[in-house]
């Protein structure tokens, strides 16, 4: 596992989030990339987190490493979140062991290259049954005990790509674009329960798959053409807004979108 996935230290000009303390917490695709950064994130705060992740070597590795820095290990399952019932049966049990949940963050995604010219109807549909639809199931899966909790909060991961008319992955971009109309859709709904809902959404973040894939010259050139900032952005960077979002010093914060990008939409 390399830095990407690993606990970052903890300055004392980093904040600390007293309400996340105790609080249950769920992340889908939690055992990599961005959701593991989110994972450990939200354990350095003393939350009791939950993930499910179809990497069952990696999620170990990360709920092991958890635990080793003094941290309350992690509940996981392998899961595969095309598979509906299987993510809500998860969650379900995550919750009995952990209680009802007061944070979901809905991370998993995959953003795979494809053409236009290539897409099938069946494509098309493994492409929204990972980066669309579980979110939707999660959601639907949690409510109930936020309810009983009295409030809750939901933190959807979108994505700039979309925004910035990135190329390679038209499915992904509807997918993805999809996120801000799930949030805007359910917040007067939520609201009412006070549960609040919102999206942040991620620039290029170099996740040790971005690197392996996609991080060439060319797309050095590209961050330092698009991006205001100079420096890389990191799944902690992300973590950083998912936590001040589920916590209580967002509690007016709801229907909206964050962008965590550099600067570069």
């Amino acid at each position: 596992m390399t830095t990407e996935f690993q606990s970052l230290p903890q300055p004392a000009t980093l904040a600390r989030f007293p309400s996340l303390q105790g609080r249950s917490v769920f992340v889908t695709g939690g055992g990599s990339g961005i959701g593991a950064a989110i994972v450990t994130a939200f354990a350095e705060q003393g939350a009791r987190v939950a993930f499910v992740d179809v990497a069952r070597e990696a999620s170990e590795t990360l709920a092991q490493q958890i635990a080793d820095a003094g941290h309350a290990r992690p509940w996981w399952q392998v899961c595969d979140v095309r598979d509906i019932a299987a993510l809500q049966d998860a969650i379900a049990r995550a919750a009995a062991a952990l209680g009802d949940f007061s944070v979901l963050v809905n991370n998993v995604a995959s953003d795979d290259r494809h053409t236009l010219e290539s897409v099938t109807p069946d494509y098309y549909d493994e492409r929204m049954a990972i980066n669309e639809r579980p979110a939707f199931f999660a959601i639907q899966a949690v409510v109930p005990g936020m309810r009983r909790l009295g409030a809750g909060s939901v933190v959807n991961l979108g994505s700039t790509g979309w925004q910035g008319k990135g190329a390679g992955y038209p499915c992904y971009a509807i997918a993805k674009s999809s996120v801000n109309g799930l949030t805007r859709g359910l917040a007067r709904t939520l609201g009412q329960d006070r549960i609040r809902i919102n999206t942040v959404s991620p620039g290029w973040v170099m996740t040790e798959r971005q690197i392996k894939l996609w991080l060439d010259a060319e797309g050095e050139k590209e961050l330092a053409r698009n991006q205001c900032l100079p420096d890389k952005l990191r799944p902690h960077d992300i973590a950083r807004m998912v936590l001040f979002l589920a916590s209580d010093d967002a509690a007016m914060c709801t229907a909206q979108e964050f962008k965590v990008d550099a600067g570069w939409v």
